[in-house]
């Protein structure tokens, strides 16, 4: 199991609250990130996790509070904004290109980073070759590493579940992220590809990318996090290293419905 380190905040939310009309998804919310780390956020389905990565990610704007990374203010940035700052994320639902190649879904994850290629994609010049030649290096190096590189050539879509949440976020990585926010990677995975993208977000972790992470499977959580934040009803109830969720009066009530120490 991994434990708490002490180490530079890069990611900070002070005093967050959203709301959508009447109705208020995240109240007070404040939270930190240590640099380098696995960063859980956890909670019952409603606690306000997505819209938590929504606002961290820039798809929605805080009603109040402010989002902090590397010690500047990113709230109310632009999503392309805040991923060109460091940032990227996966969502709950597999968002890839389905018409392209698995190669060519990596390949789209760097266009932040060479917009000279798109500009001038019709003029072949040497310089615009070399780089599309760097591109197509780094996403199978990419590939390589996420276990995918038998399969670069296949379209996306041929891809089982498992496959193309790991196919995302190696698109994600493919931004060059200091943080890569994972929004539940292991959701209807079987058993032997939860363990994959288990082993793959600690390999992340060990290329020294910061990982901030939604997930409901409590074994994944309790043996890869580092520190694992609660939310219940959109208000933060714990925030400590897996050992100290594990035995949290208010943790355990809000999952189980008793006061009872549990491997939740």
């Amino acid at each position: 199991m991994a434990t708490r380190m002490e180490t530079n905040t890069i990611l900070e939310v002070e005093a967050l609250i959203k709301s959508f009309g009447g109705v208020t998804a995240l109240m007070d919310v404040n939270l930190k990130v240590p640099k380098g780390g696995i960063k859980a956020v956890i909670g019952p389905n409603g606690a306000g996790k997505t819209t938590l990565f929504n606002i961290i990610t820039g798809t929605l704007a805080p009603t109040e509070g402010q989002v902090k990374f590397n010690g500047g203010i990113i709230s109310g940035l632009k999503s392309h904004q805040i991923a060109a700052l460091g940032i990227s994320r996966t969502f709950q639902t597999v968002e890839l290109f389905d018409n392209m190649t698995v190669l060519e879904n990596v390949l789209t994850g760097q266009h932040l980073h060479c917009s000279s290629i798109f500009m001038a994609c019709g003029l072949s010049l040497p310089m615009i070759r070399r780089q599309e030649r760097g591109m197509i290096a780094k996403a199978e190096k990419i590939l390589a590493f996420i276990g995918l590189g038998h399969k670069a050539d296949a379209m996306a879509d041929s891809l089982p579940l498992g496959e193309r949440k790991i196919l995302e976020i190696g698109r994600a990585l493919a931004t060059d992220p200091q943080l890569i926010c994972l929004d539940e990677p292991a959701a209807g995975l079987n058993e032997t590809e939860t363990e994959a993208a288990a082993r793959l977000i600690q390999a992340i972790k060990a290329k020294g990318i910061t990982v901030l992470l939604v997930e409901h499977d409590m074994h994944i959580i309790m043996n890869i996090s580092d520190e694992i934040m609660v939310l219940n009803y959109g208000e933060k109830i714990a925030d400590g290293t897996p050992t100290e969720i594990q035995c949290n009066p208010k943790v355990i009530e809000a999952y189980l419905g008793d006061s009872e120490c549990a491997f939740i």
